[in-house]
């Protein structure tokens, strides 16, 4: 897929926008002339200017092309595969399905389900898809519970071993 310089810039300027307006909600140092705003403001300009280059390039490319030659989103070759169309939307898929079933499940089963899933789906082996899911689920634990002390939802595993 590939976008027109003129819509990335757009969505851009939109951004830069946001965040200097949130920004300018930060709350002011006493005794300074500047506080923990300007930097993010100063971030947001750049972005600004930059999206705003964008969009003047991106029209420029569409005015040279012709309006008609110059669509303003152009789909790859993959958009029309049908199983290509299907892995691109089982990643989103699976983090809204780990959203609704986290608290039920729990972080370890789910995560391998889905992992194993996905890895299978996109090219692996299913017992390389499965020793994968299985060893990254369980650095990921680690590293959430002994390292960040993020506790992860526990699910049915709480139910069964209590």
């Amino acid at each position: 897929m590939q976008l027109n310089d003129a819509v990335t810039g757009l969505v851009i300027v939109i951004f830069a926008l946001a965040e200097i307006a949130y920004s300018t909600t930060f709350p002011s140092l006493h005794g300074q002339a500047y506080g923990p705003s300007l930097f993010p403001i100063l971030i947001g300009c750049g972005l600004l200017a930059c999206g705003l280059a964008l969009i003047a390039r991106g029209l420029q490319e569409r005015r040279r092309a012709g309006a008609q030659n110059a669509p303003w989103l152009r789909w790859g070759d993959w958009a029309y595969d049908p199983a290509t169309r299907i892995n691109m939307m089982l990643v989103p898929g699976a983090l809204i399905a780990y959203i609704l079933l986290s608290d039920l499940v729990g972080f370890i089963p789910l995560v391998i389900i889905l992992l194993s899933l996905l890895l299978y789906r996109l090219g692996s082996s299913l017992g390389a898809s499965l020793l994968y899911a299985v060893a990254v689920t369980i650095v990921l634990q680690l590293l959430f519970s002994r390292v960040l002390l993020v506790p992860l939802p526990e699910g049915i595993a709480s139910t069964l071993f209590r």
